[in-house]
C-alpha cells in the first residue's frame, strides 16, 4: 500500500510541475497547436496552444513508477515493464507526429501510413514481449481464471492483443478533443485499474497474478501523472496532451488490461473511448453507404457542441459517463469474484 501512495504522489508532483515547466518552454519558442479546419468553429481560439503535453504525463508515469520501487521491497515484473514499453513506444509514435505538425505549422503530422506502421510495430512488439517473456498466457477472458475465458493459438493471441493496442490507443486519440476530456475520463479507467490490481494482489488463490501489485502500481503513476497534467488541461487548457499523449495513455489502457488477464472487461471500463469511436465509425458508414451523417460532426463530442452545448457542459457530462462506466465495470469484476468457488469471501 505504501509504494502504490508513493507511485501516486511522485507521479503527480513530477507531472504536474514539469506540466508548468513544458507550457512555458514551449510558449517561448512559439510551438503550438495547428486547429484542424473542418473543426468547430470556436475552437480556432485554441490555436497556439501549447501541445505534446504527454511527455509531461509520461515523465510522471515513469519517475512515479521508480519510485515507488525504491527501498520499498516491491520487485519490478516483466508485466509492468511490458506495459511501460507499450507506453512509452507509442509515446514515441505520438510524439513524431506532433513534431511534424508544429515545425510544418498544419494540423496533419505522420501520413496515416507512417503513423499505423508506428503503432503495428509497437503492438506487436508489445505482444511478443508479453507473452514471450512476461509469460501472458494466450488465452481471452472476461478475467481471468474465471468467468468466461478462451484458450487460443498463440499467433492468434498475438494478433488479437496488438488489435487491443491499437484499438485503445486511436480510441483515447479520438476521445481527446475536448479540454480536459481525455485525460479525466482516463482518471477514472486507471483508478479502477489501480483498485483492480491491489484486490487481485490481496487475493493471490483467486487469480494467480504474480504481477498484481506492480500492475497496481503502473496504474496508480498514470493516474496520478494523468491528474498533475489535468491540473493545466482542465478548461481553459494550458496545454495539450497531443498525440504524444492521447496514444501513450491508450496504449498503456490496453496493455494493462491484457497483462491482467481483463481483456473483454476493457470494453465496459472504456466505454466512454468505445462509445467516441463507435460514432466516428457509425458516421463514416452512414456517409459512404446512405450519404447521410448521424451526427453534426464525429466523434459524437463535438456534435453536441454543434447541438448548442457550451464545452464544459459536455465535458463534464462525458465525465460522469466515463464515472458510470468505470462504477459499472467494478461491479461487474466484484460480481465475478463472488461467483468464484473456494474462495473465502470478504
Amino acid at each position: 500500500m505504501i509504494a502504490i501512495l508513493v507511485g501516486s504522489a511522485v507521479a503527480f508532483l513530477v507531472s504536474v510541475s514539469s506540466t508548468s515547466y513544458l507550457i512555458r518552454f514551449l510558449r517561448l519558442r512559439r510551438i503550438g497547436q495547428h486547429i484542424r479546419e473542418d473543426g468547430p468553429q470556436r475552437h480556432v481560439t485554441k490555436a497556439g496552444t501549447p501541445t505534446m503535453g504527454g511527455l509531461a504525463i509520461l515523465g510522471g508515469l515513469l519517475i512515479g513508477y521508480l519510485a515507488a520501487h525504491a527501498r520499498l521491497g516491491v520487485p519490478m515484473t516483466s508485466q509492468g515493464l511490458a506495459v511501460l514499453f507499450a507506453a512509452l513506444g507509442a509515446g514515441l509514435v505520438g510524439y513524431l507526429d506532433d513534431l511534424i505538425k508544429v515545425r510544418k505549422a498544419r494540423s496533419l503530422g505522420l501520413t496515416k501510413s507512417a503513423k499505423s506502421a508506428g503503432q503495428v510495430v509497437v503492438a506487436l512488439g508489445f505482444a511478443f514481449l508479453a507473452h514471450y517473456l512476461a509469460k501472458v498466457p494466450s488465452e481471452i477472458d472476461f478475467v481471468r481464471y474465471s468467468g468466461f475465458s478462451m484458450h487460443v493459438p498463440t499467433p492468434v493471441w498475438i494478433v488479437f492483443a496488438a488489435l487491443i493496442i491499437i484499438s485503445s490507443s486511436n480510441a483515447v486519440n479520438l476521445t481527446d478533443g475536448l479540454d480536459g476530456l481525455a485525460s479525466g475520463a482516463a482518471i477514472f479507467a486507471f483508478g479502477c485499474l489501480t483498485i483492480v490490481g491491489y484486490w487481485q494482489f490481496r487475493h493471490p488463490g483467486a487469480y494467480h497474478l504474480a504481477s498484481s501489485l506492480d500492475m497496481a502500481i503502473v496504474a496508480v503513476a498514470m493516474t496520478g501523472a494523468l491528474s498533475g497534467f489535468l491540473w493545466w488541461n482542465a478548461p481553459p487548457a494550458k496545454i495539450f496532451m497531443g498525440d504524444t499523449g492521447s496514444l501513450a495513455v491508450g496504449a498503456a489502457l490496453g496493455a494493462a488490461t491484457l497483462v491482467m488477464g481483463l481483456d473483454l472487461w476493457l470494453a465496459v471500463l472504456a466505454g466512454l473511448f468505445v462509445m467516441e469511436t463507435l460514432s466516428v465509425v457509425i458516421q463514416v458508414i452512414s456517409y459512404r453507404v446512405f450519404h447521410k451523417r448521424v451526427f453534426k460532426m464525429a466523434p459524437f463530442h463535438h456534435h453536441f457542441e454543434l447541438a448548442g452545448w457550451p464545452e464544459t457542459t459536455v465535458i463534464i457530462r462525458f465525465w460522469m459517463m466515463a464515472g458510470l462506466f468505470t462504477a459499472l465495470a467494478l461491479g461487474l469484476f466484484y460480481a465475478d469474484f463472488l461467483a468464484l468457488p473456494q474462495v473465502v469471501k470478504p
